[in-house]
């Protein structure tokens, strides 16, 4: 009789009965996300479950953007549960939870922010083979997203088994690009600078080419002298007022000439600044001749292409002040005065870093309420950049509003506006939507991110949502992506010294979207372990001249089949254009196929009325630094999985 029962049931519900399979039962290393790690049972700020006051007893706490991918076999006939941004976060975030079946949009909550009832869902999984679960960043910018899977549990007669979304175990050749620069000069330095009157100046006449060299300046203001054999212009301008100025080099085998605008008055770091920060190669184990050595290797091989900044990240502080409130180094930075007039000496500019908490991220005294005495004693030191990372000032207001966090950096501003120095600032890491206010509160550059790794997933979310901020980019203003990923990445800090994660392909592609987003170019890596494809990564002269163009207009994106199309014009009427192969969710649903996509280039096409460009136009690899044609309305081409190809669009 039991048997005949049995019978009865499967034919009513299947050939076998369906299990309750838990969310938080499944192995969470394959779920992947933007930042930090997924908890299970918790929020990811490892606190109960609790969304608009209603708390949860199970689920799986994860940022935007995330993405769970999980086999069910065919075998399971519905997913349910409840989704939400957890009350515990600081600020109101945009999210969107989304559930794809076999590639497909099945459910989707619409946006969801912190203050919201989590809301529930049921959906039909029959036929189903995979599902990925997703979170996505809802068009705000804010990656600061905590989001609840809830209760969620999948009903299905098989398994419930968890895959990597990326491809594994892929390696790609190193591929070089860039042509070595001729023997013959050419000038690669900014065609605008800008410069306070009575601050220290410091400009090299950036050039390329077979030494000796002489160069020289036509039309110098007043009070700066030009070096002619090195090509570098120091003093004190005096006199507020626009300086063209005609700078030459030439050596035997030739010459070159640009006109540079010194603009001498209220603005100064007029084009991004590009340079190196110890952080992603040092950490807090950086010391003096680490620093040093940095400024070598600049000095050697990046100046000539524009390369100016040695940045020290965080652990240079001592303990305590002094008895007159000076903050000195500690063991590993026993003279900044030193140091700071050997990093000068290589025709460098010196950067340090600070917080206006009282301890700074990594621990260390921080400047505040000794804003003033900082400035003071940086200006001494020779400092020329500030990065001042937000961190504990918010254990000092119970308040997140743009105002409150604004707040200190107002203080910093008017402390480096009473030194007789130009130090670049830069508003750290840590404030959300900070380019609403970060130009009022008189910052040159501001983080507009948490910190980059070299992984692809955290560089395309980084890079690719940059154009909700871009209106802000202008001279003097920029949205800072964080630093560059490349080289060796992860001494000091890391588990280990290793090769960038990022393919050769998303390499070129990083490179290439820092410098049309007008972004900082603060390279990361160990400078005295380069290789050439490093190397030539950070020297292609006209793909820098794009983050460099004076102009300095806020970048563009088009949304296509295969990706993402960015483009901004360029002061002498061109327009540099980058076609990004990015999917939207980064998924691989089937690691069989890992190989063949890696191989696989994807069509991409602009129209290029969409530049305001009617009739012919000429196109220039950038990376090549070659001319490819001649072309009317429209530009096609092929890119490389997660690759770009990087061009130079001139109207006829």
């Amino acid at each position: 009789m039991k048997q005949f029962f049995f019978l009865i049931f499967t034919l009513l519900v299947g050939t076998s009965y369906a299990d309750n399979i838990y969310l938080d039962e499944l192995d969470t290393r394959f779920l992947l996300q933007d930042w930090g790690a997924p908890v299970v049972n918790q929020s990811i700020m490892r606190t109960p479950f609790q969304v608009a006051g209603k708390t949860f007893n199970r689920g799986i706490g994860t940022h935007s953007i995330s993405r769970f991918l999980l086999n069910l076999e065919g075998k399971a006939t519905a997913i349910s549960g409840w989704v939400g941004a957890d009350d515990r976060n600081d600020f109101t975030c945009n999210m969107e939870f989304k559930i794809l079946a076999d590639k497909k949009e099945v459910w989707s909550s619409g946006v969801v922010h912190k203050g919201m009832p989590a809301q529930a869902f049921r959906v039909s999984l029959k036929g189903v083979r995979k599902i990925a679960l997703i979170v996505a960043e809802a068009g705000d910018g804010i990656m600061y997203d905590h989001a609840d899977w809830l209760e969620v549990k999948i009903e299905t007669s098989g398994k419930v088994t968890p895959e990597p979304v990326t491809p594994q175990n892929i390696v790609k050749e190193k591929y070089i690009l860039t042509p070595q620069p001729g023997q013959s000069p050419k000038i690669n330095s900014p065609k605008v600078f800008g410069a306070r009157p009575g601050s220290p100046f410091i400009y090299n006449v950036a050039t390329t080419g077979a030494r000796p060299m002489k160069f020289s300046a036509r039309s110098l203001p007043a009070g700066l002298i030009l070096n002619e054999a090195t090509g570098l212009i120091t003093g004190t301008a005096t006199q507020k007022g626009t300086y063209p100025i005609v700078v030459k080099a030439e050596n035997s085998l030739g010459s070159d000439s640009i006109t540079v605008r010194l603009e001498i008055g209220d603005k100064i770091c007029l084009t991004p600044p590009m340079g190196w920060n110890s952080w992603n190669c040092w950490g807090l184990s950086v010391n003096e001749q680490k620093v040093k050595d940095a400024a070598d290797v600049m000095n050697t091989y990046l100046i000539n292409h524009g390369w100016t900044y040695v940045n020290i990240d965080d652990g240079w502080e001592a303990e305590k002040r002094d008895e007159n409130g000076v903050l000195h180094g500690n063991a590993k930075f026993p003279d900044f005065k030193r140091l700071s007039d050997y990093v000068h000496s290589k025709g460098l500019k010196f950067g340090i870093y600070s917080s206006p908490g009282p301890t700074t991220c990594g621990g260390y005294q921080a400047s505040y309420q000794h804003e003033k005495i900082d400035a003071e004693t940086w200006a001494q030191w020779g400092v020329d950049y500030l990065k001042h990372d937000f961190c504990s000032y918010s254990q000092l207001t119970p308040s997140q509003t743009e105002a409150a966090i604004k707040a200190p950096y107002d203080v910093m501003r008017h402390a480096l506006d009473g030194v007789d120095r130009d130090i670049v600032y830069c508003i750290g890491y840590g404030a959300p939507n900070v380019w609403n206010w970060a130009k009022a509160a008189g910052g040159n550059l501001w983080r507009t991110t948490r910190d980059i790794t070299d992984e692809w997933n955290i560089v395309s979310a980084i890079g690719f949502f940059q154009d909700v901020c871009a209106e802000a980019t202008a001279p003097g203003c920029y949205n800072d992506a964080d630093m560059l990923v490349v080289g060796k990445l992860g001494l000091g800090w890391m588990d280990k010294v290793h090769d960038s994660y990022l393919t050769p392909d998303e390499q070129y592609s990083h490179v290439s979207l820092w410098c049309i987003l007008s972004a900082p170019l603060l390279i990361g890596c160990d400078m005295s372990d380069m290789d050439d494809f490093t190397l030539n990564l950070l020297t292609n002269d006209e793909v820098l001249a794009v983050n460099q163009d004076p102009a300095v207009k806020p970048a563009h994106k088009i949304l296509t089949q295969n990706g993402q199309i960015w483009w901004k014009p360029l002061e002498d009427g061109s327009f540099a254009v980058g076609f990004f192969n990015a999917d939207p969710y980064f998924i691989l649903w089937d690691q069989s196929q890992a190989n063949k996509i890696q191989e696989k280039h994807y069509p991409m096409q602009l129209d290029v009325k969409q530049l305001g460009i009617e009739g012919k136009f000429k196109v220039r690899d950038l990376w090549r630094q070659q001319e490819v044609g001649e072309f009317k309305h429209a530009f096609r081409t092929n890119v490389p999985y997660h690759g770009v190809r990087f061009v130079k669009i001139t109207p006829v």
